[in-house]
C-alpha cells in the first residue's frame, strides 16, 4: 500500500540474487507454479489489525495442504514500534499481535520447514517511512537465514 514492505522484501531478495534465482512477487501474482523447484519461500506483509493484509491471507488460504513440503520458509512484517506509543496503543499492539507469527503458523500448516523466527521491521508512521537502519537490519536478517 505504501511501499515499505516492498522495500524490505527487495533488500532481502538482493541478498540472494548473486547466489540463487529469486522472484519477488506480489501475493496476487503468486501461483502454485512458483513453487516448482523452490527451495525457500519468504512471505512479508504489513501488519493490519494484528494480521496480514487480506491479499496475503487469501494467498495463504489458497495454498494446498502439503504444498510447501520440503520448502524452507520464513516470514516478516512491517509494524509500528511499541516504544514511544501511549499506554493504550501499546496494550492494543500486545493484545492483537503482529502478522509475521500468524504467517509462520499458516506456512507450517501447509508443510513448510520454518528456518527462522518471524521478524518485524519498524515503520515510523502508518505511511512510513521505514525507521532508521531497517533496510540494513533486513539484509542482516536475510544473511542469517540458514544456507539453502
Amino acid at each position: 500500500m505504501y511501499g515499505n514492505t516492498k522495500k524490505i522484501a527487495g533488500a532481502i531478495a538482493n541478498c540472494f540474487d548473486s547466489t540463487h534465482k529469486t522472484n519477488l512477487l506480489i501475493a496476487g501474482d503468486f501461483t502454485s507454479q512458483n513453487l516448482i523447484d523452490a527451495e525457500l519461500l519468504i512471505v512479508g506483509t504489513p501488519t493490519q489489525g494484528g494480521r496480514p493484509t487480506e491479499n496475503i491471507q487469501e494467498f495463504l488460504e489458497q495454498l494446498p495442504m502439503n504444498s510447501l513440503q520440503g520448502i524452507k520458509v520464513a516470514a516478516f512484517d512491517t509494524r509500528f514500534s511499541e516504544n514511544g506509543q501511549n499506554f493504550a496503543l501499546r496494550m492494543l499492539l500486545r493484545t492483537v499481535g503482529y502478522a509475521a507469527p500468524r504467517i509462520i503458523d499458516e506456512l507450517k500448516i501447509k508443510g513448510g520447514n520454518v528456518i527462522a523466527s518471524p521478524e518485524g521491521f519498524i515503520v515510523s508512521r502508518k505511511e512510513g517511512p521505514l525507521a532508521e537502519n531497517e533496510l540494513e537490519r533486513a539484509k542482516t536478517w536475510a544473511a542469517k537465514l540458514p544456507t539453502l
